[in-house]
């Protein structure tokens, strides 16, 4: 049975390969891993899809799940752009301290999804799928590694099924737009994509900045959105 807030909390919790582990030590690592810490050491799809992004979520993110957390990060990036402050003056908080889950009544609690709680979290999977391979990096034998990866960590036939499905079609970037019915809902998208990857490439930035402007989301609030995701990353090991 396919769960999607699971795939997420995968997604946003797994061992930094290259650390001369095997791809079955590692794999078990990352499994485990993302049941102790969902947040713990930065995000599966920019790892199994090769984008590289060598950073960790740290602080109080870690309490929380993956859903929950995209959830908390997005709330806390509208909330200082509607305070009006700069993104540099909200950035430079404590990058340790607890994020919380928003608040029920604040439109981005994942319980209160028009759609409900599953499917939104299918559409965060599938935003950060997308956003892993804006890189255009995913050829047929870095997608059979990755599918490789998969089957070691434990993940059930139809996770692995879906996530092939989704690394094979062409990325519909309407649909995932489409997908976000409320105005927190994308926020959140585009939140969830960009802790899926740290933009280094002109495809990785041209894919945020044509997302963000299909979400039809002020600069001004994607400038928080950026200093929040990027406050809540610390530097991985080497």
């Amino acid at each position: 049975m396919l769960d999607p807030k699971k795939i997420l909390n995968d997604f946003l919790g797994s061992n930094i390969p290259g650390v001369g582990t095997s791809v079955r030590d590692t794999a078990g690592k990352a499994t485990q891993m993302a049941k102790d810490n969902p947040l713990a050491a930065g995000a599966l799809a920019a790892i199994l899809l090769g984008t590289g992004t060598g950073r960790e979520v740290a602080g109080g993110a870690l309490k929380l799940g993956g859903l929950a957390a995209v959830a908390g990060l997005a709330y806390k990036a509208y909330q200082n752009y509607q305070s009006g402050k700069a993104p540099a003056e909200t950035a430079q908080a404590p990058a340790n301290g607890e994020l919380l889950p928003p608040p029920s009544d604040s439109g981005f609690d994942p319980q209160t999804a028009p759609q409900g709680e599953h499917e939104f979290a299918l559409v965060l999977v599938r935003a950060m799928i997308a956003a892993a391979r804006s890189d255009g990096m995913v050829d047929d034998a870095e997608r059979a590694r990755i599918l490789e990866k998969l089957s070691l960590s434990g993940m059930n036939s139809d996770t692995q099924e879906f996530l092939n499905a989704e690394l094979s079609a062409p990325v519909d970037v309407d649909a995932l737009v489409a997908a976000a019915v409320t105005d927190e809902q994308k926020v959140e998208l585009y939140t969830a994509s960009r802790l899926a990857i740290d933009p280094k490439t002109r495809g990785e930035r041209g894919y945020l900045d044509l997302l963000a402007g299909r979400l039809k989301l002020p600069d001004s609030l994607i400038d928080h959105i950026e200093a929040t995701v990027s406050q809540a990353k610390v530097a991985s090991p080497a």
